[in-house]
């Protein structure tokens, strides 16, 4: 059948599976909003309020379920704002296909009006991006595209495709959906070194990232951890792939990680890497990180090992696959000895602040939200101390629970990741937890989220300041805070209802507690403004170019 290139578009978009694209419209892709007009019962357009927003709410609708997100953009500025969105999911490996319309073909190169090179800007923060000058290529580009961004590590796609070739008709031939690239084949050589590894450990431990989610591994870990008797702890992307009761899970790890779990790594002798990179949040010293411990890399990326720490055994594959297979080479242990060394070091070191109901305490705040949304909801965050301790103290327990920009830091992320992920699961309750200073970047999307009606509730961490960067400046810049209090006066109730939300103050621990249940009520997007102290602190913290043994704690 004969399509025009903006039909093929969409058709293509279904075949693969999409069911919902995030967008904002403008001249340069009008024919494909005019397609999406008529296609209105078969596929979902979200329209934000801003570029950047709908690139960031297709990377949480991707984090909630694993599929492909689809962000939609005009050219000139309407590309260039998906740019930190595009780079957020880059590196934090998320799958996405971002398409931006351009001039007319005739035009490219002309400077003309709203024309921008946007396949050479983002080069760097894609997996790969495409320039469709032909309509007749049009649609295996798009199945290409969505076989990048699943397969292997996953990340995002870029399509830059001009106006004139959305005009332009051809032949379709619809085909089945492309599935990802066959992962990677481990042997079973492999396979058996790192088993005698671990089976001869007495002191082992396993440190992953959202590589364990992304493959869906968690079960498969909860296994080899519980049959060989391994303790775990991970990165901040790896939260929710273990139930954070599992008696063998030490929580997070890092920067502003738990000091048994800094200690755990330090002291084993069998450490396996898994899914994960040793960023410098976690890897806070190069060069002292697990001096004494036989690392064992398992990463879907090749170009990951040895990069940041040395690692005596490397096994590129799947997650999900190396550990099914690994499971029945491992002996049964329980390692009593090695565990009741780390309960010690969890009994005596891990931070834990005191509680005081008089005001807000960050850690009774998140113990709030958890206890309020059940291990069913969904947290999304922006970045910033509240981002801390949201990873520290809600209490995840599934995999794909939390949101949060990790390897590129986002402040503005949370507001869109929370409407992907309620487009995604309108049966769970999503909370966008933000700070004062990470809301003021994205506070537009409130405006989605009223016009969709999402019953998205929004806690404002409010301390009136930008916390981390002040925490830093009291720390190590003598208290001189710099541009970190920035006098602002908004009322942030006042701002929900004149956005047709719901707006509530909390300066207690029962007022927020009575907050959340009547947001929870109202079945419709809400804020709460929590007021914390300016002095808050994340900890434990571990100073910059400092080593696990360094934490402060007090």
């Amino acid at each position: 059948m004969k399509l025009n290139g903006s039909q093929i578009l969409i058709e293509t978009l279904l075949e693969q599976g999409a069911d919902t694209i995030f967008g904002y419209p403008g001249g340069a892709v009008l024919n494909i909003y005019d397609e999406l007009y008529k296609y209105s019962d078969r596929i979902r357009h979200i329209l934000t309020a801003h570029e950047q927003g709908a690139s960031h709410a297709a990377d949480g609708y991707a984090r909630a379920t694993g599929k492909v997100g689809v962000v939609l953009a005009t050219s000139g500025p309407g590309a260039t704002n998906l740019v930190t969105g595009i780079a957020t999911a880059y590196m934090d490996s998320v799958p996405m296909v971002a398409i931006t319309g351009n001039v007319g073909t005739p035009l490219i190169g002309r400077d003309s009006f709203q024309e921008v090179y946007i396949a050479g800007i983002t080069m760097p923060i894609t997996k790969h991006n495409f320039v469709v000058r032909d309509v007749t290529k049009l649609a295996d580009t798009i199945r290409q595209a969505f076989e990048i961004a699943q397969s292997d590590r996953p990340g995002p796609v870029l399509i830059d495709i001009p106006k004139d070739v959305t005009a332009a008709v051809c032949e379709f031939e619809p085909k089945a959906p492309v599935q990802a690239r066959p992962i990677p084949v481990v042997t079973d050589e492999e396979l058996r070194e790192v088993a005698e590894l671990l089976n001869n450990a007495e002191r082992p431990a396993i440190y992953f990232g959202g590589g364990v989610i992304a493959s869906g591994a968690n079960d498969a870990l909860y296994q080899v951890m519980h049959k060989a008797g391994i303790p775990a702890c991970y990165a901040m992307m790896g939260a929710g792939a273990l139930d954070c009761k599992d008696p063998l899970n030490y929580g997070m790890i890092g920067m502003h990680g738990w000091v048994s779990a800094g200690r755990m790594v330090d002291n084993s002798d069998v450490l396996v890497a898994l899914g994960t990179r040793f960023s410098d949040r976690v890897a806070t010293k190069m060069g002292d990180f697990a001096n004494n411990s036989r690392i064992i890399h398992i990463d879907i990326d090749p170009s990951e090992i040895n990069k940041n720490v040395e690692a005596v055994k490397s096994v590129i594959g799947d997650a999900k696959d190396v550990l099914e297979r690994l499971l029945p080479l491992l002996e049964e242990r329980t390692h009593d000895d090695w565990i009741a060394q780390l309960n010690e070091w969890k009994a005596k070191l891990d931070y834990r602040p005191k509680d005081n109901d008089a005001v807000i305490r960050p850690h009774q705040l998140m113990g709030a939200i958890a206890d309020a949304v059940g291990e069913d909801g969904i947290i999304a965050t922006d970045v910033g101390q509240h981002q801390m301790w949201a990873a520290q103290f809600t209490r995840r327990v599934q995999p794909r629970s939390f949101l949060t920009s990790g390897g590129l830091g986002t402040m503005g992320y949370g507001y869109g990741a929370a409407i992907g992920a309620q487009i995604a699961h309108p049966e769970r309750r999503v909370v966008h937890i933000t700070g004062d200073g990470s809301f003021h970047m994205n506070l537009n999307e409130m405006c989605t989220a009223v016009s969709y009606n999402l019953p998205i509730i929004t806690v404002v961490v409010n301390n009136s300041v930008l916390g981390m960067v002040r925490q830093w400046q009291t720390a190590f810049y003598e208290h001189r805070y710099s541009s970190t209090d920035p006098h602002r006066k908004t009322d942030f109730v006042k701002l929900a209802e004149a956005f047709g939300a719901t707006g509530f103050r909390a300066e207690t621990l029962d007022e927020f507690r009575d907050a959340m249940q009547k947001a929870l009520a109202v079945g419709g997007p809400c804020l709460i403004d929590a007021r914390i102290d300016k002095d808050e602190r994340v900890l434990p913290f571990i100073p910059a170019g400092k080593g696990l043994r360094d934490a402060i704690i007090d």
